[in-house]
């Protein structure tokens, strides 16, 4: 399954960056990150069965292992594509909001949009090595 995420502003050349990059060579999954203009652009519409997770505010503050297990359901349930969509300063709109397969929190505090990138990267490679049975996860 491709992990996609689609967020609004370059990263660029910055420390959030080069650790997404990190994570990025390490994910064994495929991976793609799509970067569209800070106003306007849309989303691609997707080629083959996809599930939404819109990263939001008001979305569900979720365990790794939670995310570990909606993602591995997922794909065995034949979805070819997972979206993690960041939205521009403003957050999504309802109707965005209300066609997402999930709503996804980092906890309650606000973070900044290049950093919940790399952020994201590394749930991804945890959620991913758990499911291998790497020891990267080592909880509980």
């Amino acid at each position: 399954m491709l992990l996609h995420i689609v967020a609004r502003g370059k990263i660029a050349r910055s420390p959030e960056g080069e650790l997404l990059g990190r994570y990025q060579k390490r994910l064994a999954w495929p991976f793609r990150i799509t970067e569209l203009p800070e106003t306007g652009g849309r989303v691609p519409d997707p080629q083959t069965p996809c599930r939404t997770v819109l990263l939001d505010e008001r979305g569900t503050d979720i365990s790794s292992e939670k995310l570990t297990e909606l993602l591995e359901r997922w794909r065995d349930d034949g979805i070819r594509e997972c979206r993690f969509v960041l939205g521009a300063a403003d957050g999504h709109s309802d109707e965005e909001r209300h066609g997402a397969d999930l709503l996804l929190a980092f906890g309650k505090a606000t973070w900044p949009h290049l950093l919940v990138r790399a952020m994201l990267a590394e749930q991804l490679y945890r959620a991913t090595t758990i499911i291998a049975g790497h020891p990267y996860h080592r909880s509980g």
